[in-house]
């Protein structure tokens, strides 16, 4: 192989270690992760590129003057919420009438918390004399980039309910009638594993209890189990109690369950 081509080699596998690499499948899951951040009548069109890789949030920000002025002095400004931190401080520029320019911001992460990230483009014009600004949608990141399904012992999993403080219960609410299918629902949409064998949920008999497990990208336990009971009318009821030595997780988890319980999708 050419020295290049040596280089080429040694650039790719750098990308694959670091996640940089995504596949011509994750076409569609990219469109999912844009973002449109102003209106399409403002002056300023702006759409963000959402990237989470563990510790870090990449927000790949493009933003078009949809004016025939030039625009001194742009400036993206963010703030964060929850347990986020912006990296560097932003720059200003300057933005040809009808052009595009890509703003890259960085953002760090310490602790599975659904975080929200706001703020405002602000840009001056040679016949305005103060500051524009446009407001920005919020951004909200999503607990589930950060926590994976996990497996533990019984014996760890009870010792861990009992020393947990933190507790969200909520409150059984859904249009599916199988408990099962109930619980699978459950699984799939906090991203946990469930811990009861499955010997354990087999039969009919209006009950299941089971219990789920996960561990985030910062080593911190989610615990979950779910109690559900079919009612004489075919509806199910009962209850999905969550604990977490961290307050954000229980109750990040809380508002994906309450969020995600009550049908099919």
């Amino acid at each position: 192989m050419s020295q290049i081509e040596l280089e080429d080699e040694v650039q790719d596998d750098l990308k694959r270690a670091t996640g940089e690499f995504t596949k011509d499948g994750d076409d569609a899951n990219k469109l999912n992760r844009i973002l449109q951040l102003t209106g399409f009548s403002d002056p300023v069109y702006a759409e963000a590129y959402v990237t989470v890789h563990h510790y870090d949030i990449v927000l790949d920000v493009t933003v078009i003057n949809r004016t025939k002025e030039t625009l001194q002095n742009l400036c993206l400004e963010l703030a964060t919420m929850g347990d986020l931190k912006l990296v560097e401080r932003p720059q200003n520029y300057t933005l040809a009438p009808e052009s595009s320019k890509q703003i890259r911001a960085n953002i760090k992460v310490s602790s599975t918390e659904t975080g929200v990230i706001f703020g405002n483009i602000v840009y001056e014009t040679s016949n305005v004399l103060e500051r524009t600004v446009v407001v920005l949608n919020d951004i909200h990141i999503d607990i589930m980039d950060y926590i994976s399904p996990a497996t533990c012992a019984d014996v760890a999993f009870r010792a861990m309910w009992a020393e947990f403080e933190w507790e969200n219960k909520v409150a059984v609410n859904t249009v599916i009638q199988d408990e099962k299918d109930f619980l699978n629902h459950i699984i799939k949409s906090t991203n946990m594993k469930c811990l009861t064998a499955q010997s354990a949920l087999d039969g009919e008999c209006g009950f299941l209890a089971a219990n789920l497990y996960a561990k985030s990208v910062f080593g911190e336990d989610a615990l979950v189990n779910v109690s559900i009971e079919k009612q004489a009318d075919g509806k199910l009821s009962g209850y999905i109690r969550i604990r977490s030595k961290t307050q954000g997780i229980a109750l990040s988890l809380g508002d994906k369950i309450t969020l995600k319980q009550k049908g099919g999708s």
